[in-house]
């Protein structure tokens, strides 16, 4: 199909007809916002305000094919190279996730605990296992100045993401490549804080799961067998006997179908202090908090 003019309205037309059997109106217009803030600059009121407006040939071609590579699937962020979390810039491809709001909520519930308990002067020690495109580490390093930060993968791919993030965002974060579930952390030093958002969708949970996350979203970053749901959790509950400070904290997140059961877990293994789930903003129990004894 041809684009009729060079008027963002006429624009809006290709995308409700090439892509309203993928997206609701409401989607599609919140994605067209998006495409008109990344290739124009234009905030929610300019795209309304310039609706009627003419664009240059080469806008008008990144549009263009924009709506193309959405019709098959591919995540908008993928398209852009880039995804918003915590109100910065992160570069993501398909080595990593797209960094989701429940992650942002955990992030946020370990700044808050930190800041509650004013540990102005203390350096802290934070290991996010599972870094994936390093949004975990990099922000709790924007907003925890006095902290060392690390972040552990398997992925040598999602790592080079996670360096470039890093120096994009201009924080120094340690990255280690490491299979969590085979081998040691080699570091000398332990942890005021591990966090880790680690694989957690069954691979019998793909069939209900949107194609455009199966298609497209690391399936090593994303599931786990059925056999064993929490073999992550379990390995990092494990390690943080060894690697976790007196009162220092672990923070999760969680599928929520298991959570009592990594619960569990965490306090069949006697080393913490106490145990809590809680909710993200849906109400579903989505993470975790323990405090070593």
């Amino acid at each position: 199909m041809k684009i009729a003019t060079n008027k963002l309205s006429d624009l809006y037309e290709f995308y409700k007809k090439e892509l309203s059997s993928i997206y609701d109106n409401d989607e599609l217009y919140a994605i067209f916002e998006l495409v008109c803030e990344h290739y124009l600059g234009y905030s929610k009121t300019d795209t309304r305000l310039n609706f009627n407006g003419n664009l240059n040939q080469s806008d008008v071609l990144k549009i263009y094919d924009t709506a193309k590579a959405l019709k098959t699937g591919m995540p908008i962020q993928y398209i852009f190279g880039e995804a918003d979390f915590y109100n910065l810039k992160f570069k993501v491809n398909n080595s990593t996730l797209i960094p989701r709001p429940e992650t942002e909520e955990l992030v946020d519930l370990i700044i808050k605990q930190f800041k509650q308990e004013a540990r102005n002067n203390q350096t802290l020690n934070i290991l996010d296992i599972g870094t994936g495109s390093g949004c975990i580490p990099i922000i709790l390093k924007k907003n925890i100045p006095n902290s060392k930060v690390a972040g552990i993968d398997i992925s040598e791919q999602a790592l080079e993401v996670a360096k470039s993030n890093a120096i994009k965002n201009n924080v120094d974060i340690e990255f280690i490549k490491l299979d969590i579930l085979s081998q040691l952390i080699t570091h000398n030093l332990t942890f005021n804080t591990i966090v880790s958002n680690p694989p957690y969708v069954l691979n019998s949970e793909a069939k209900q799961m949107d194609s455009r996350v199966l298609e497209h979203e690391p399936h090593l970053a994303l599931f786990v067998e059925d056999t064993d749901p929490i073999i992550f959790y379990k390995r990092i509950i494990d390690l943080c006997a060894k690697y976790l400070e007196e009162r220092g904290y672990l923070f999760f997140e969680l599928n929520p179908i298991y959570a009592n059961d990594v619960k569990k877990y965490a306090n069949d293994s006697k080393i913490f202090n106490f145990t809590e789930i809680m909710q993200d903003m849906s109400g579903k129990e989505r993470f975790l908090k323990a405090q070593r004894k």
